[in-house]
């Protein structure tokens, strides 16, 4: 038992190692385009996104914070009525990790869906 849960926070430790170098720039430049921004004097990334009404935003939010908790990795988010303004970072590596990446590419999925 000791054994696989030392295998298990392993591969945590493995994808929350942060970006760097051309590893990053291939990485962010989809989420770059989609309309995700980096934040200024931080290593992380920020989007916001506007739905038609409250039940809308937080349909997303709910489908987001449930896949946040299967991956152990929580967004920082903001919602007023139908906004949503989130920003990710790895606080484990002080940067941005392969789990940023893959929230927020879920996250641009729920909220095409929510919509």
């Amino acid at each position: 038992m000791r054994f696989v849960r030392y295998l298990s926070r392993m591969a945590s430790e493995v994808k929350r190692a942060k970006l760097s170098g051309d590893d990053r720039s291939q990485k962010l430049a989809g989420l770059l385009s989609a309309g995700w921004k980096e934040v200024e004097g931080r290593d992380a990334i920020q989007k916001q996104f506007v739905f038609g009404n409250f039940n809308q935003a937080f349909g997303f939010m709910t489908r987001v914070a449930l896949k946040a908790e299967t991956m152990n990795h929580h967004p920082e988010w903001f919602n007023v009525y139908n906004r949503v303004d989130i920003t990710l970072s790895t606080h484990d590596c002080g940067g941005l990790s392969d789990n940023d990446v893959q929230l927020a590419t879920f996250i641009d999925k729920a909220g095409e869906a929510a919509k």
